[in-house]
């Protein structure tokens, strides 16, 4: 697990080589929390292109512009908190709910009111933790087909259909044995709800990769019922092939699709280049790893965690309603930071919480807490750190303004953070355990 504990450490993209520790028997302890400086304000080479085929996927499909819909959830506005000071964490534990996984980078919830947990572990499987239990059969086995051998490889998301009790569709996200991104939609057995078909592959999207790392992974469904997919810039370091500031590749980027039309989906209208000047599937641009996005429930704001190059981590927000086609920075910028060349217009995108990496060395992203066993922490943001397990807290002010503080040091290796269908918040580590935020 170790070996495997070092492979992932290059997912996140520098070289810390702490040991990976064992299966906790206890709850984490908090950190004292130490708040870190107060975040700015937010301000406002191309990868090789498969041929089309109907068996084949491809990285731009045939364009079809989706009508515009009326969005599946109308955000509250931004900020909306019940909480007016991030918690005292020492109150407060992370309790050891499931053990004994293989490389954990992921935990889903289906919505369709089972209560299941779903466990995406990196080699290519997905389990069910069900009343208490980690069932032994997985809900789907694709190692036949998913390449994870080389730095950030592997089975890297998973998202379920908002009408998933009625059609039966998940889309994941992964890596082929050549090291090539893979979006596809597959379908539960209609025998058995435990149960994935896995020859029920339809190809959405293909993206050849340049490196083998920086892959990305997020698959997420927005507040417009749309599928949101985060790319990384294709490796190597530096993004030697300029592709965070390229919109003719796919690559470095949040990638936006309607998939309940078209064949195999189609374009928001209001994507930015929907119309032209970029690939037609890019929401959003200037990004380096993100490894975990997520969408506040309740408002509808899109929280991302983008990994740096040496020096910085950083957590991008945007509130619902921003226009699509944000700039994040990066190559320009790490974090608040100049990296290279030079930027002559006024509209990247800073992050809202960035530390450095005397704290950590590769950000996880997390959620917005909307749950009910604990009120205190209504609106609070939780994101990590892969290779320290530090756990910070960010709470969006009603001035527009951040808190943000260092609130637990878990001794883990934060691969991923989830939550359940109550909106209770789970941190996923990579040496095989998951824990739950409780009082």
């Amino acid at each position: 697990m170790r070996f495997r504990g070092l492979i992932l450490l290059v997912l996140l993209l520098v070289s810390c080589q702490a040991a990976i520790p064992q299966a906790a028997s206890t709850p984490l302890p908090p950190a004292p929390p130490s708040p870190l400086s107060s975040p700015a304000e937010p301000i406002q080479q191309p990868a090789s292109t498969e041929p089309a085929s109907p068996t084949t996927p491809t990285e731009t499909a045939a364009v079809e512009i989706a009508p515009s819909e009326t969005p599946a959830h109308t955000p509250s506005t931004s900020p909306i908190s019940s909480a007016t000071e991030l918690p005292k964490p020492e109150k407060y534990r992370w309790e050891p709910m499931i053990s004994g996984l293989e490389n954990p980078v992921g935990l889903e919830n289906a919505g369709d009111g089972s209560g299941r947990l779903f466990i995406i572990e990196q080699d290519g499987r997905i389990l069910i933790w069900k009343d208490g239990t980690l069932l032994k059969q997985p809900f789907l086995d694709i190692r036949d087909r998913v390449g994870s051998n080389s730095s950030e490889q592997g089975l890297l998301g998973l998202a379920f259909h908002p009408r998933y009790t009625e059609n039966g569709h998940f889309f994941v996200n992964y890596t082929d044995k050549n090291g090539d991104t893979h979006i596809a939609r597959f379908s539960v057995s209609p025998e058995n709800p435990d149960l994935a078909d896995p020859g029920s592959e339809n190809p959405l999207i293909f993206v050849k990769q340049p490196y083998p790392n920086h892959n990305g992974g997020s698959t997420v469904f927005g507040p417009d019922g749309n599928l949101y997919l985060g790319l990384g810039d294709g490796g190597a370091g530096g993004d030697p092939q300029g592709n965070g500031q390229s919109t003719e590749t796919l690559l470095g980027k949040i990638l936006r699709i309607n998939i309940d039309s078209g064949d195999p989906y189609a374009i928001p209208a209001d994507n930015p280049f929907a119309k032209g000047g970029g690939l037609p599937e890019i929401w959003a641009y200037g990004l380096r790893n993100p490894w975990r996005l997520s969408f506040d429930s309740l408002t509808g704001d899109i929280y991302i965690g983008d990994v740096g190059q040496n020096k910085w981590e950083e957590i991008d927000y945007l509130p619902a309603g921003s226009s699509p086609g944000a700039n994040f920075g990066w190559d320009y910028r790490e974090g608040r930071h100049r990296y290279e060349g030079v930027y002559l217009g006024t509209d990247l995108i800073e992050p809202v919480a960035e530390y450095d990496h005397s704290q950590g060395c590769s950000v996880t992203g997390g959620f917005v807490y909307r749950g009910v066993n604990l009120p205190e922490w209504e609106g609070v943001y939780l994101y990590g750190d892969y290779c320290s397990g530090k756990v910070w807290g960010l709470l969006h002010n009603p001035d527009g303004s951040w808190q943000n503080a260092l609130l637990y040091e878990t001794g883990t290796h934060i691969s991923s953070f989830g939550v359940d269908e109550g909106r209770e918040i789970y941190l996923v580590d990579y040496s095989g355990n998951v824990f739950r935020l409780s009082q």
